[in-house]
């Protein structure tokens, strides 16, 4: 091991420019050097082997609420200022971040009627893709993030929900402003930004609960208030903040899925023309993306025991971070791990986590992203970069990655 210092925190986001530019850099020295290591300015434990996470990440043992971590970081405390005392965990947040027995309760009626939605909702997301492609002039370059990656997750999950259309550009609105929700090191403004779209959402979906209990319809609201009524124990609230979630966590993560996937076909001609001689490689193409080119980073947990994970200690209440991008490309799991190949037979790569945690809009965004992609190059054959050479425009979202903008002409 040399003596160049370890990255911290910051530097494992897109807030620094050299990870932006090229994560696996930094990633790959990392694991190399110290694949257990401890970041002192955040207090987790950030873990970049496959194994090790493929291990962990399904250990239900473990916590995921930061609130039963060590609250001496700077992060763990200022997430700690912003949770209410006196009101129950399950009503300040969602899932993603609940343990059993809340995690469990409000899970499993939820995933229930997602999933049955998600089931029958292709039509609904053929339907969504084929207006996004209608509405891109192709006569002259476009922005495909902007056109087509952006609104369709926001469409369809719009569409599943049961937003009426009279309302759809408000909802864009305010998915694009709680997605703030997800940066820890937002600014004021943004802050201020998030806030607002966060209560105008909370009292659209407050006043949608109650209306669809009065006059059900064919959606996924109507369907969570029916299970209420016959016995599931779920609150109003609950319902609100789980379906604001599915909202957050679904609509940031397919556009970057979406718009990594067209990125890489279009870098890789070979294994776009893999994909146009048989269509049904489609699935195989979101899968390599979600291992190559993930629209997340890193997920958590909290250690709940004394620990030791590839040979160093751990202590309880520490928080671990599985660092998802390093583990997908971990040259000890993967063959030419920083080949984009859609043919390949791999290991299954970790892009949605794992465990009770696993990412609940996983079946939904592999069906957008298929439905997305086989539209897209249909429509557009001969579908380009507008210009090859110039470096990508990546967000600074920390913990994400996706592209602001991605320039293409038809």
């Amino acid at each position: 091991m040399t003596d160049k210092a370890l990255p911290t925190i910051l530097q494992l986001t897109p807030l620094d420019e050299t990870y932006r530019a090229d994560p696996h850099g930094v990633l790959d020295d990392l694991r190399a050097r110290c694949p257990v290591h401890r970041d002192e300015l955040s207090g987790n434990v950030f873990l970049t082997r496959y194994d090790d996470i493929r291990g962990l990440i399904s250990d239900r043992t473990l916590w995921r609420d930061p609130l039963k971590g060590d609250q001496t970081g700077p992060m763990a405390q200022r997430f700690a200022e912003r949770v209410t005392e006196g009101v129950p965990r399950a009503e300040t947040t969602s899932i993603l971040m609940l343990d059993d027995p809340d995690h469990k309760r409000i899970r499993e009626p939820l995933t229930k009627a997602f999933y049955a939605r998600i089931a029958k909702a292709r039509p609904q997301v053929e339907q969504v893709v084929d207006a996004a492609l209608d509405a891109i002039d192709a006569d002259s370059q476009f922005d495909l993030m902007e056109q087509f990656c952006v609104p369709v997750p926001i469409d369809a999950i719009a569409s599943i929900l049961g937003v009426d259309g009279d309302r759809l550009i408000e909802f864009r609105q305010w998915s694009e402003g709680v997605i703030q929700s997800l940066n820890p090191f937002r600014t004021e403004e943004e802050t201020a930004r998030m806030e607002a779209a966060s209560a105008a959402l909370s009292a659209y979906f407050n006043a949608t609960i109650a209306e669809r209990r009065a006059a059900p319809r064919d959606d996924l609201i109507s369907d969570m208030t029916k299970l209420q009524s016959e016995g599931a124990d779920l609150s109003d609230v609950e319902l609100q903040i789980n379906l604001s979630a599915l909202l957050i966590g679904g609509n940031l993560t397919t556009t970057d899925l979406i718009g990594n996937a067209v990125r890489n076909l279009l870098l890789n001609p070979g294994e776009l023309a893999k994909l146009k001689a048989d269509p049904s490689l489609i699935s195989a193409v979101v899968e390599e993306t979600l291992r190559y080119e993930p629209p997340v980073d890193a997920t958590g947990r909290i250690a709940s025991r004394e620990m030791e994970i590839g040979g160093c200690p751990v202590h309880t209440a520490q928080a671990i971070t599985f660092q998802l991008r390093a583990a997908n490309r971990d040259p000890a799991v993967f063959d030419a791990p920083h080949t984009f190949d859609v043919s390949a037979k791999r290991k299954p790569h970790v892009a949605f986590g794992g465990g009770a945690h696993i990412c609940i809009g996983a079946p939904l965004a592999r069906m957008e992203a298929q439905v997305a992609l086989t539209k897209l190059f249909e429509r557009f054959p001969k579908l380009r970069l507008a210009d090859p050479d110039a470096a990508p425009d990546w967000r600074r979202l920390p913990f994400f990655r996706g592209l602001e903008r991605l320039a293409l002409r038809a």
